[in-house]
């Protein structure tokens, strides 16, 4: 079995980790795109056009499945993505998890990037499956960037500053952004009232991975043997995970459990 992943940068690390704990014996694709990133500010058009060229990289390893581990890329290129490699390669989205927070009934928040709040597609979302639950759309100004960068000090600065902007009844928090899944405990450290019940936190890493091997038709099982490879592109490149994945847990997991090719 062979799974890739995508997007500008090491936010494809949640759903990198999520697919190698339930397939440790799957090899792994990691498609990236340094030369292009970030991809936020970029035209849909442009975002589009380096997202194919990213995926195509990612298709002439032959996998079986495409994960697109990145919310932006999968608001504009999605359809292009599909269009390109469907039905040869299932291509599986990431969508802010607002349908199960929602299901709760309790005021929750998004946090997004600046780009992605407010936008059509989350304010579609909102509607189809939120409809009467107080929602507050939250914009991260620069987390995606610092956790990219893997700047301690700069995560904690956006991560207080968003916090800030998250009202004190909120229970829940969807993480609309592939890189917050990677600091999550950090932000559920910033936004937890100590009056308040423990706050949930939604992601999307988990369900990515769980779709991923529903769309080739296999099961979990996480106690594989942990021998599966993994192959890194950068902007179509092969080379290194990128230093600052080491940051990280779900990077440390990945040089610990995945054989050198």
């Amino acid at each position: 079995m062979k799974i890739a992943l995508m997007d500008s940068g090491i936010g494809l690390l949640a759903a990198t980790a999520a697919v190698r704990r339930v397939r440790p014996d799957a090899d792994l694709v990691l498609s990236l795109d340094p030369d292009g990133m970030p991809w936020g500010p970029r035209t849909p058009e442009d975002l589009t056009r380096r997202a194919l060229a990213v995926a195509e990289a990612a298709a002439a390893h032959g996998p079986d499945a495409l994960i697109v581990g990145c919310n932006t890329a999968t608001v504009h290129a999605l359809t292009a993505l599909r269009d390109l490699l469907e039905p040869g390669i299932p291509v599986i989205g990431t969508v802010p998890a607002i349908k199960p927070a929602a299901a709760g009934g309790t005021p929750f928040a998004i946090w997004a990037t600046p780009a992605t709040t407010g936008s059509p597609y989350q304010r579609g979302l909102i509607e189809d499956f939120a409809e009467g639950v107080p929602v507050t759309e939250v914009p991260c100004w620069g987390l995606a960037e610092a956790v990219e960068h893997a700047d301690e000090t700069a995560i904690d600065a956006a991560i207080a500053a968003a916090a800030a902007l998250t009202p004190d009844d909120v229970t829940t928090v969807v993480l609309g952004c592939t890189h917050y899944e990677i600091v999550a405990e950090r932000i559920r450290a910033a936004v937890q009232r100590p009056d308040r019940p423990p706050l949930v936190l939604h992601g999307s890493a988990d369900a990515v991975a769980a779709q991923a091997l529903r769309r080739i038709g296999a099961q979990p099982a996480p106690e594989a043997p942990a021998d599966g490879t993994l192959t890194v592109l950068l902007s179509g490149r092969e080379g290194p995970l990128p230093i600052e994945a080491a940051a990280y847990a779900e990077g440390r997991l990945l040089r610990a459990v995945t054989p050198a090719r």
